[in-house]
């Protein structure tokens, strides 16, 4: 579905991610794990158009997105949840989700998106008509996923959703992934946690200084201690 190929994102003199190569298949999830700085979110951006590649070519089901503009890169099925939530602060939880859903052509559609959404986060209907600048950090996080799910994607992709959460409220959002899983959707999963992203992937990449360090399954990785200072 997904295939970058020799990524390479530059700002001004620094290079932040080199010649990197990444696949996501269909149905699958794939995390791409780093430290702080390794060039996760400028991938995500890049992914995103929100910065222009330096080179490389990024397919999405088989076409070039170099001239696709981000606006038409989510009607083709890429939905983004950037680090820091992309929330709008002042507005209710409910309108958060409409906001979300804004380019669907049916108001069925968005109303299934929102019956689904509390569903999946049943906090958020209690909370329908809260300012989601008012809401925790992990409800935020919940709404902020649900936002990009509005969308109805066929690629969900989350930058950083574990920073700064809780441990109890990081395995509520493991245990969303691990229903999104069941219900066949494709997501790329960017994380620092290292032991979120093991207990959820298929598949991940270890990124460290803008390279990719090492790939293979996650139930390998998650065994190997060979590999767990490039966790660190």
């Amino acid at each position: 579905m997904l295939e970058i190929v020799g990524l390479t994102v530059r700002y001004g003199p620094f290079l932040a991610v080199d010649k990197v190569d990444l696949a996501v298949e269909a149905h699958e999830i794939v995390g791409l794990v780093g430290p702080n700085g390794a060039g996760k979110s400028s991938i995500v951006k890049a992914l995103g158009g929100a910065v222009k590649p330096h080179d490389g070519r990024i397919g999405f089901e088989g076409a070039d997105l170099a001239l696709v503009p981000t606006h038409a890169r989510v009607r083709r099925g890429i939905s983004i949840v950037p680090e820091g939530r992309g929330l709008f602060p002042r507005m209710s939880v409910e309108e958060n989700l409409l906001m979300g859903g804004y380019g669907l052509p049916e108001k069925r559609r968005i109303t299934q998106g929102i019956d689904s959404a509390f569903a999946m986060f049943p906090i958020l209907k209690e909370r329908r008509w809260q300012a989601a600048g008012t809401l925790s950090g992990g409800q935020q996080q919940m709404l902020a996923i649900a936002m990009g799910l509005m969308a109805e994607p066929k690629l969900l992709v989350l930058d950083e959703p574990s920073l700064g959460l809780a441990p109890i409220v990081i395995g509520e959002i493991g245990q969303a992934l691990k229903t999104l899983r069941a219900r066949g959707l494709t997501v790329l999963l960017v994380e620092q946690n290292a032991k979120l992203t093991c207990s959820v992937a298929d598949r991940i990449y270890i990124i460290a200084s803008g390279v990719i360090r090492h790939h293979d399954a996650a139930a390998r990785i998650a065994g190997d201690a060979r590999i767990a200072e490039l966790l660190i």
